[in-house]
Order: structure tokens, then sequence, then C-alpha cells
């Protein structure tokens, strides 16, 4: 790389500014501590935790007093006053000294970056957008920006141990070892970056969408490198997070997928059509894995184990059940509804410029159909996820001796089969007669099936056909209407929409927790809107009562769904009074008006997210500086988790730039 030369500001010991001082620099070895770890000698004193022993343990002997090193650090003590903010000056060079490296050129250097910023910006958000939104908005894309890092992990590599170490630990030989082809030496967008590079497969998908918006080329090559042969298993199931890639995340990257390739269509006028079939290719071998290794019994109801959604059952769903038996999962089998979904969208977008894609449209399509009959009978005994009695979808656990029965929590688990929603364009399905004459045979000669899909037949809003997992009726008085029945549910402030989004567990089980006895010991799920306050299986990443914004996201898109599909007509009871009707879109707006305000001072300048505080963190000039938690208080929307975790709560960038899209356009 040649030489480079890091210059560093001197500053002010002092706070009146009397005494002058240059940083001290400490330098070490990036080598392994191998006496910490293993307990064998060391070949050199100055390992790769040196620094960090010196600064905060004081001891000198840490590093290495020559300046000699392959790993050093600038040490800057500055005492500050209470609100002082002091800057500090750096500069890396690959080019000999200037005059003044950090006088007037770097100031120019620096004003220029931040012009090139704010003009970046300007063309990209709404010019309506109020400051206080295009601050937030910035904010989120930062965070999203600033956490993507080089990811190195190769597995080989990492159970054989280094050569020049002792063995790695027993441990190491169970976690991971059959992912022995995984080779991973990328930038990848990672939660954070405040613990050590991991990363999440779904939550790196939903990074993807807003980073599509301000780099749609990243947005691309992260959905990509998922599918690649050196990430993906020959199997063909995706990697779940660092610490267990045989866990099961919810299969969002044919969604992720779209939504970047749509997006980017739309901003440009045209798609890339290269990145969408080849991830479309490797996406079939991972959901040829959902359907041959999740599918337990052959009926098209799955069992994805925890799918993301840690603690929000009875039981650990990662963990064999203490009753035995497996459970039927209403959130598995609609996160697979929606991936099928997913996957016909695409292969029509890819069948109109080849023919040969049609025959995949079908697939999907007839697959879906499956996946919606299950969804209402499953097992010889005729068992449902929808309890029609109490209008919701519930997991019905499998028992040994052939018996079943539902787990009545109402959870964002029965909320998920809404997620399972496509639009079919007419102009698109008159270019494609191969897969218009297999749709017309469906309606025609599988009425079994075809009563299990939304409006399939009827045409809705200019023309448009509606695949869903709920059936929509536009008289508001049908009683049987399994769409209007869950939304009464999730806009019902007593049950699942809080004042800041939608929990996760409806806050009817604060007063009614769900026990399920069993062998003399009761298992309890009741409403927490913040941690757990037990040690559940998720610890204390609560799905028990919280908003999370990626769920809330996916709720907010099939509520637009069907309201393409429906159209103003059709209206339910708004949360804010008896009589008060709107539209799905005005729903789907009330969720994200609501998530955006966690972030904006009320009435009186109290911050949600922060807690009511009036003000939280400030830069020099005033400028709020905000905190994107991993999720927020079901009740009183102060952040919970960690803080720094911009990851997918990064989304609210994408609802601020759609809602206020939606504003700036004329009245339909």
């Amino acid at each position: 790389m040649g030489e480079f030369w890091l210059h560093a500001e001197a500053f002010d010991a002092a706070p009146d500014g009397s005494m002058g001082a240059q940083p001290e620099l400490l330098v070490t070895d990036n080598e392994t501590n191998a006496r910490r770890l293993f307990g064998a000698e060391n070949p050199s004193p100055f390992v790769k935790d040196g620094i960090n022993k010196c600064v905060v343990e004081g001891d000198r002997g840490a590093v290495n007093p020559k300046g000699i090193g392959t790993k050093a650090s600038l040490h800057y003590v500055l005492p500050l006053l209470a609100g002082e903010t002091r800057v500090l000056k750096l500069r890396l060079m690959n080019r000999p000294l200037p005059v003044d490296p950090l006088g007037d050129e770097f100031d120019g250097v620096f004003l220029a970056r931040l012009q090139e910023a704010d003009a970046f910006y300007a063309d990209l958000l709404p010019p309506s957008l109020l400051p206080p939104l295009r601050d937030l908005q910035r904010q989120a894309f930062a965070g999203l920006l600033w956490s993507k890092q080089t990811y190195l992990y190769v597995i080989r590599d990492w159970l054989e141990g280094d050569p020049a170490t002792p063995p790695p630990p027993g441990h190491r030989l169970g976690r991971n070892r059959q992912w022995q082809h995984f080779h991973a030496d990328d930038v990848l967008s990672m939660p954070d970056k405040w613990e050590y590079p991991w990363f999440a497969a779904w939550d790196l998908a939903f990074h993807c969408v807003p980073i599509a918006l301000v780099d749609p080329g990243f947005a691309k090559y992260q959905l990509d490198l998922l599918t690649r042969e050196w990430f993906m298993h020959p199997n063909g199931q995706l990697p779940a997070y660092e610490w267990a890639f045989d866990d099961v995340n919810p299969p969002v990257h044919a969604w992720a997928t779209w939504q970047v390739y749509s997006r980017e269509k739309k901003a440009t006028g045209t798609g890339d059509r290269p990145f969408l079939e080849r991830v479309f290719q490797k996406l079939l071998l991972n959901f040829t894995w959902w359907v041959n290794r999740k599918d337990a019994e052959g009926n098209n109801i799955f069992q994805g184990g925890f799918l993301g959604l840690d603690n929000i059952g009875v039981f650990d769903r990662s963990a064999p059940l203490p009753t035995g038996g497996f459970i039927e999962q209403a959130d598995g089998t609609s996160w697979m509804g929606m991936f099928c979904l997913n996957m016909l969208t695409i292969s029509l977008e890819l069948a109109l410029e080849n023919p040969v894609y049609e025959d995949m449209a079908t697939k999907f399509f007839e697959h879906f159909l499956y996946i919606a009959a299950a969804m209402n009978h499953i097992g010889t005994g005729g068992n449902r996820l929808w309890d029609d009695g109490d209008g919701f979808f519930y997991d019905v656990l499998q028992l040994p001796d052939g018996s079943s029965l539902p787990l009545k929590i109402r959870s964002m688990v029965g909320l998920i089969p809404l997620f399972a929603t496509a639009i079919l364009e007419p102009d698109v399905i008159d270019r494609l007669p191969n897969f218009k004459e297999r749709l017309e045979w469906f309606i025609r000669h599988r009425p079994d099936l075809k009563v299990n899909v939304a409006c399939m037949e009827t045409r809705g809003q200019k023309a448009r056909r509606l695949l869903a997992l709920t059936y929509l009726s536009p008289n508001r008085f049908v009683a049987q209407d399994r769409f209007r029945r869950i939304l009464y549910r999730l806009l019902d402030p007593a049950e699942f929409l809080g004042d800041h989004g939608i929990r996760s567990l409806s806050r009817h089980h604060a007063e009614h927790p769900y026990v399920f006895s069993f062998e003399g010991r009761e298992h309890r799920v009741g409403y927490e809107p913040a941690e757990s306050r037990s040690g559940l299986f998720g610890g204390n990443s609560n799905w028990r009562g919280p908003v999370w914004f990626p769920v809330n996201l996916l709720l907010i898109e099939a509520l637009s769904q069907f309201h393409r599909y429906a159209g103003e007509g059709f209206q339910v009871e708004c949360p804010t009074g008896s009589g008060h009707w709107v539209s799905l879109q005005q729903a789907a707006d009330l969720i994200t008006d609501r998530l955006i305000a966690l972030f904006l001072p009320d009435a009186d300048g109290a911050v949600p997210a922060y807690g009511g505080s009036a003000a939280f963190l400030t830069d020099a000039g005033g400028q709020p500086l905000h905190l994107f938690h991993e999720y927020f208080h079901g009740d009183s929307g102060t952040g919970l988790g960690a803080s720094h975790q911009t990851g997918w709560t990064g989304l609210v960038a994408l609802l601020i730039q759609e809602r206020a899209g939606r504003l700036a356009q004329p009245s339909t």
C-alpha cells in the first residue's frame, strides 16, 4: 500500500486553553494474547489488547516504548466542562506533509464534503418535508451507512484454529460445523458496529430496502451475496446469524429483492433484470429447502422454529417441546405463503421478457393455493389454524397421541397471515396467455381451493385481482369476513394498536394471560410492554408487547396492497371513535404516523422514544441527535434493546419517504 501519514491535532489539556499537548501515540502488535486465552507464552510482550491494558488498566508495559508495531492509537485526554464540545482534526494522507495539513485546506475539503452530502439529500428527500423529518431521515440513513463493515469468517479456519496457537476450545466443534463451505470476506450491513462484527440474515434483508434509496448498488450486492455459494448452504438454506447458522429466520429475501428491484425501476425507469433473475434462481433453492425440510407432514403447514420472534410463544419453538410432538405454525405457514407470492410476483415480471418464466409463475400460484387451503384444514381431524370463534389465527400443538390443541395467544403470529398479499395487474395477466389460461382453469375446476383465497376471481379497482390468505368482502356487515375480523383486533387500542405502533402481543393478555398446564407446571404468556421480567427463551429480546419496526412495515404494506385492490369504498372502523370509518390506506397511514412520531416532540416537547424527555441528545448547535433502538415500549414508546442498532429501525427513513410522497400527491 505504500507509505501513509496520519496528522493529529494538538489539544488543550485544560478547558481554559492554558496548556497545549500532543496526543500520546500508543503502539503494540496485532497478535493474539496467547497467555490470556490459552495459558501459553507470548512471543512478544506487546499483543493486540495492549492498548486496552495501558489505557484502562494503567499498564504502561503493555505498549512498545519504541513506538513500533502493527496496531496503534492516538490517546487524547480531554477534560470537559458540563455541556462543552471539543473538536479534533485528524487526516490520513498518502503523500508527504503539506505546509499545514490541518489548516485552511483541511477545512476546505471538509466543507466541500458537507456541501456534497447536503446536495445529495436535497435531491433525494421530498421538498415538502419539514425540517424535523428531514433531520430524522438523514440520521436514519447515516446510521445504516455507518453500519457497513468488513465481515471475515471462514468456517474451516475457525474450526481448525490458527496454526501458531493451541487448538480451539471444544465448544467450537459443534457450532456451525455443517457450514464448512462458508467463506465470508465481504462488506456487510451489520445490525450495529459497537459489538463484534456479526450479521443476521433477516435483519439485513430489511436494511436493504431503505439503503436502496441512497445506494441501490450496495443493496443489490447484499441480497445477491446472501444467495451466493459461499454463503448459502448447498441444500438451499440461508445462514441465519453467526452464532447459529442452522436457526431459521423468516424467508423475507424474495420480498426484499422485489422491493429493491421495483423501487429502483420506479425511480430510474429501468429495472436491473440480471440482478432480479440471478437472485430468483438462487431463491428457488431456498424455497425448495423450506418445502423439503420445514413441512414435517407434507401438508403445506410449516414449522420454522422461533422464526426471529424469540419468546413470542408459550414454548421455545427452537427446542424440543416438553409435551413431545410439534407445533403447526401460523406464522411459519404465513411466511411461506408470502414467500410464494413474492416469487410469483418476480416470475411474472421476468415472464414479460422471457415466456419460460410463465411456468414458474404458475407453479408458485398453485403452491400458494395449497398453502391457503392448509391454513383452513390441517390434519385428519380437520384442525384449523384459523379459529372461527375468536376470529384469529393461532399455532396448533400436535401431540404424540395424535390429538391437537390450539395455542390461543393473540400475538403477531396471528397477524402475519396478512403479509401474504399480492396484486395481479390485468395488463400483466393479458400479456401472459399461458399463465392466464392456468389461472382461469383453477377458477373453473378447483372451487375447493379457490374458496380459500381472497378475490382471485372478483375484479377490484382497475380490474385488479387479489391473492391473499384472508378473504376480503366489500360488505362491512359480512360476519365471516376474516380480514375485517383480524383488522378489528389490529386496530383496537385495547389489543394491538398502541399510540406508537402495532404491539407484538395483544394488550388483552395483560389482564388475561394465556396459561398452558403440563405435568403440574404452568407455562404462562402475559403482556409485557418492555423488557421481559424473567429469563424467557430469548432473554430480554422481548416479543411479548413491544413495537418492532420490521413487522409494522409489513403490516403497513399489506394494508396498502389491500387498498390498491379495494379502493376508497372499502372502509374499516377507525379506533379514534365509534362510527368513524377510514380507508385501508388511511389505516396504514395512521400506523405509519405513530411510528414516525416516536422520534418527534409532542405538544409538550417530550420525545416518546427517549422516555418522554423534553430533550435527549443534541449537538453543539442544538440539533437533535437520534438513537434507533431495536424496539419500543408497547405503551409509552420508550426505546428499548440496543440503542445503537440502527438496523431495521432505520426503516423509519423509508416510512418518511413514502408518507411524504403520498401527502404530496393529489387525492385519488
